[in-house]
């Protein structure tokens, strides 16, 4: 299990298990076999970036200086149908609304 420190080293064959259980991934034995090397793998290099100081780096969220762009949100009535029109277009109505069939069985 994870302790504060990542090393492959320490990698168990159950700490796989349990890393698929929490991925909802049900592995075999020799699946296992497979991606032990791969975690392992993985968890050195994540071990070695622990190791890379950044005291002096500023937190970011984003790197291209781009900005959101906003604008007001307007309605553009002149593409806003009318109730009137909308419900002169359906099949049905009833009481100002357009009426369907049900989709569930009773």
């Amino acid at each position: 299990m994870y302790n504060g420190s990542i090393m492959s080293d320490t990698l168990s064959t159950s700490d796989i298990q349990h890393i698929a259980k929490l991925a909802n991934i049900k592995l075999g034995p020799d699946e296992e076999k497979k991606l032990y090397p791969q975690l392992a793998s993985i968890l050195d290099y994540i071990s070695q970036l622990q190791k890379v100081s950044t005291e002096k780096v500023e937190s970011t969220s984003q790197v291209t200086g781009r900005v959101n762009v906003f604008r007001e949100d307007e309605i553009d009535t002149s593409r806003v149908l009318t109730q009137e029109q909308v419900l002169s277009n359906a099949p049905a109505s009833h009481n100002g609304h357009i009426r369907v069939k049900a989709i569930f069985e009773e």
